[in-house]
C-alpha cells in the first residue's frame, strides 16, 4: 500500500502563535484573509481551562486545516474535477477547473474550504503537495514556532509522527462526520491532581 499522508497537532506544544497561518499564506500566495491553517478553538483563538485558584489555568489552542479525509465529501460534491484526491491521500484543489459554485464549501462538514471572492474560486490547504512532491515537508511544519505540528506518512510513522507512547490518544475533529480525517490531535496532558 502506497504512502497515506497526514499531520499531527501536538496541543502540548502549540502555543497559538499563528507561524502556522503566516506560512500558508506566504507558501500559497494568499492575498486575501481566507487563510487555510487557523489557530483557533470554536470562535475564539483561544479558550482558557482549568482554575486560576485552583492552580491549572492554562490556555488551550487547536489548529484548524483542511483534515484531508480518507472519504472526503468535498471531492465527491465537486462536479468539475477541481477537487481530486491523489493517490498519496492528499485532496486538492485545481483552481483552472473550479467554477466558483461553492458546492465544495457546503460539501465540507469542518468549514475548511474558503470562496475567494476576489477570484471567484474555492481555496483550502493542499498540504504543500508540491512542496512533498519534491521531498519536503508542508511550510506550516517547518514554520511552527512550538514545533507542534508532525508530518507523516500514516502508513509508515517514523520519528516524531509515530508517537508510540501516547498514539491511542490520537483524536480527530467530529469523528461522528465518518470522513476519517488524515489530521489528527494529539491532546493536552492533564495536569497533575485532576
Amino acid at each position: 500500500m502506497g504512502s497515506q499522508y497526514g499531520l499531527i497537532f501536538n496541543l502540548e506544544r502549540c502555543i497559538g502563535c499563528e507561524a502556522c497561518t503566516v506560512a500558508c499564506k506566504i507558501e500559497n500566495n494568499f492575498i486575501t484573509d481566507t487563510i487555510q491553517v487557523k489557530t483557533l478553538n470554536t470562535i475564539n483563538k483561544d479558550t482558557p481551562t482549568g482554575s486560576f485558584l485552583q492552580g491549572n489555568l492554562r490556555m488551550e489552542f487547536q489548529p484548524h486545516t483542511c483534515n484531508h479525509c480518507e472519504d472526503p465529501p468535498c471531492v465527491e460534491a465537486c462536479s468539475f474535477n477541481a477537487l481530486i484526491q491523489r493517490d498519496d491521500g492528499i485532496v486538492v484543489l485545481n483552481q483552472d477547473n473550479c467554477t466558483g459554485c461553492q458546492t465544495c464549501v457546503t460539501a465540507c462538514p469542518y468549514g475548511a474550504i474558503h470562496f475567494n471572492k476576489d477570484s471567484n474560486i474555492a481555496e483550502k490547504c493542499n498540504l504543500c503537495s508540491h512542496r512533498i512532491d519534491q521531498g519536503l515537508e508542508p511550510f506550516c511544519v517547518i514554520c511552527c514556532e512550538g514545533q507542534a505540528i508532525y508530518f507523516g506518512d500514516w502508513n509508515t510513522p517514523q520519528g516524531k509522527f509515530a508517537v508510540k507512547d501516547r498514539k491511542d490518544e490520537l483524536y480527530v475533529r467530529n469523528p461522528e462526520f465518518n470522513t476519517k480525517p488524515k489530521i489528527k490531535y494529539l491532546p493536552l496532558k492533564k495536569p497533575r491532581g485532576l
